[in-house]
């Protein structure tokens, strides 16, 4: 096994536990998904053996071709890029989560096409907290109709929401999205719906978004290193 991957997890989760400890929070109430998007399937494998089991994508094609490569391995794949109409079938038949799900058309297509002998697909509202234009998810005042609808879809399973803040070294800006999408969460839960994950914060800021109450961290390059793009 490569000592680099080994020993960055291990490094990853004294981070995510000693920020668990300042915000008084259990280390284990928070899943480490790596995010192995570009790295080969060898790398998934040495990360697998060191004990990581839950690993994100961002393409489409490259979930389909690990999932198919590591298919002895019980790993619990996330989907967490952008999803076109076109591309869906294929996440939800290799797929356990869908982190960037913010149209109902995207989650009604995830739905009809999930396998019945699969169970029900997990998936995520990616909500835009910082209001780019260029930025992807659905508003915060959109998000109480969409998650009401996509809480009905059969196949699905609603869990809970995802963002992406933009890039900033203002810790208080940062925090203050998290803590945007904590109390949207929140407050769908007032409304009947049982969501338990908030999905936010990635290597480089995953000490504020576990102080705001992430449930689930996405981190890539602290893992694997830099990225190795070949798109």
């Amino acid at each position: 096994m490569s000592q680099t991957i080994a020993t960055a997890l291990s490094a990853v989760h004294q981070r995510i536990a000693l920020a668990a400890g300042e915000a008084g929070r259990p280390p284990e109430a928070i899943t480490l998904l790596a995010v192995s998007k570009t790295f080969p399937a060898s790398a998934l494998r040495e990360a697998y053996a060191a004990g990581q089991r839950a690993f994100g994508e961002n393409y489409v094609q490259e979930l389909s071709a690990k999932a198919a490569e590591l298919a002895e391995l019980a790993i619990d794949w996330h989907f967490i890029g952008p999803l076109q109409s076109n591309k869906t079938r294929a996440v939800a038949e290799s797929a356990h989560w869908v982190h960037s799900v913010e149209r109902l058309k995207i989650a009604e297509r995830l739905s009809a096409q999930r396998p019945a002998q699969l169970p029900a697909l997990n998936v995520l509202l990616q909500v835009n907290v910082s209001g780019e234009a260029s930025k992807s998810g659905c508003t915060p005042e959109e998000l109480p109709a969409l998650a009401q609808a996509v809480a009905a879809l059969p196949g699905l399973r609603l869990r809970g929401l995802m963002c992406i803040p933009e890039p900033t070294a203002d810790e208080a800006l940062l925090r203050s999205r998290f803590a945007l999408l904590r109390t949207l969460l929140a407050a769908l839960n007032t409304q009947g719906l049982a969501l338990d994950t908030l999905s936010m914060g990635m290597s480089s800021d995953l000490e504020a978004a576990i102080k705001e109450g992430s449930t689930l961290v996405r981190v890539g390059s602290a893992i694997f290193g830099g990225r190795q793009y070949q798109h």
